[in-house]
């Protein structure tokens, strides 16, 4: 998957020597949704990130000083309804200092580049209703929909 680049910013795949500051952006992510995050829980998350057999799929948007300062996770998702595959964004975040700098703009036309080359036919996600700052973002790529979104937990597993 190739990266595209313009005058601020450099977007593409994650690679090894990224972890320790994608695990600075997505310990930040964590915190601002108050999603309880151990090392073991990222470790796995990166795991997937790299894995290219893995349904997960990432994109860090990088500075003209090489820092990675944002972070986009992905996946395809089939849409029975539209007999056709979807994308799924999973998380999005960009380190507070460089906010306004265009780092989401970026990841998110990357993320809609991608979905036209795979043959996606939407690219659909999540956000806090209260998240008013990435709303405005948002607003700027995508359609809201009127759709609500509900969770329903499992029961826990049978131990032997």
């Amino acid at each position: 998957m190739p990266g595209t680049h313009d005058a601020r910013w450099t977007v593409r795949p994650p690679r090894a020597g990224d972890e320790p500051r994608w695990r600075e952006l997505y310990a930040g992510y964590a915190a601002f949704y108050s999603i309880e995050q151990t090392d073991e829980m990222a470790s796995l998350a990166w795991s997937w990130l790299l894995d290219p057999g893995h349904v997960v799929e990432g994109l860090v948007a990088v500075d003209e000083a090489g820092v990675i300062q944002g972070l986009a996770h992905f996946r395809a998702y089939p849409r029975p309804s539209a007999a056709a595959l979807g994308g799924y964004l999973d998380d999005l975040f960009v380190d507070p200092a460089v906010r306004g700098a265009g780092a989401a703009d970026a990841l998110l036309e990357e993320l809609r580049r991608v979905a036209g080359a795979r043959g996606w036919t939407v690219v659909r996600w999540i956000t806090a209703e209260d998240n008013r700052r990435a709303r405005g973002v948002y607003d700027r790529h995508a359609r809201r929909t009127g759709w609500v979104t509900y969770d329903m937990e499992p029961p826990a597993p049978l131990t032997p």
